[in-house]
């Protein structure tokens, strides 16, 4: 393994340890699949369970999931910036289409990161690619 990737390797650890270490995470299982140093984007993995469902037995995510995903990808790319968790401001949520297939990914890309405020943008994609819903997200700068 070279030096980069087995840096690379060592941070997806650390960071997947820091989303561990909040029970409210673990719940969700949410997994890092990649990240990115030099364009400050992460990749979060979410599966489907009984317990995010929006109606038992339709398959179709419940849209707190889908928040909560979007909400911690934006937090967690600033955490490429900061080397530690950071506090929420504020984020928003745009649902495009029901989400029903059995993983989902949220690709968070950090737009501006200042000295008191970072600004995420997400998109959230089915397991086919599609784009079912789209966040944007304010997050302090300072671990706190």
């Amino acid at each position: 393994m070279s030096g980069e990737s087995s840096s690379k390797a060592v941070l997806l650890d650390r960071m997947q340890a820091m989303m561990n270490a909040s029970p409210f995470i673990r719940f969700f299982g949410m997994m890092v699949k990649s990240i990115d140093l030099e364009t400050a984007m992460v990749v979060l993995e979410i599966k489907m369970r009984p317990e995010l469902e929006r109606v038992p037995g339709t398959g179709q995510w419940h849209g707190g999931a889908i928040a909560a995903l979007i909400d911690t990808a934006g937090d967690f790319a600033i955490v490429l910036r900061t080397n530690a968790p950071v506090p929420t401001i504020n984020f928003r949520v745009d649902y495009l289409r029901p989400a029903t297939t059995a993983t989902l990914l949220a690709i968070a890309r950090v737009r501006r990161a200042g000295r008191t405020v970072g600004l995420v943008d997400i998109d959230v994609e089915d397991a086919e690619g599609r784009l079912v819903a789209v966040g944007r997200g304010c997050y302090g700068t300072q671990p706190g």
